[in-house]
């Protein structure tokens, strides 16, 4: 049996069910509003590699893929502008509107101070 690289096995599966980069998007966004910047950047990697790719992605942003690659990577560090930009070729790319939900936190818990 011939192996699959990871990236063409989440390919495949994101190509048989749409809804499955959607929550990959999704996910990416949630960490990194919740501060995971390292978990955020990851996720939105993979999502980009199970999707549209970095090239077209690069295209549609006129940015050299490359850099947003770089930007991406376990070691990069994109500004928030850069990363903003990202989200929204991704969300334009899924058809999709992101929006911000504010939740409260649980009723009795301590707030941090």
């Amino acid at each position: 049996m011939p192996t699959v690289s990871y990236t063409d096995a989440m390919k495949s599966m994101v190509d048989d069910n749409p809804q499955m980069g959607v929550e990959m998007l999704e996910d990416a966004i949630n960490a990194l509003l919740e501060g995971n910047t390292d978990e955020g950047r990851i996720h939105l990697r993979a999502y980009i590699n199970a999707t549209l790719g970095f090239a077209e992605l690069g295209r549609r942003m006129n940015k050299d893929s490359k850099n947003i690659m770089r930007s991406l990577s376990p070691k990069g560090n994109p500004t928030a502008s850069n990363l903003m930009q990202i989200i929204q070729a991704c969300a334009t790319a899924q058809d999709v509107m992101i929006a911000a939900h504010v939740t409260p936190r649980q009723e009795h818990a301590p707030r941090p101070t």
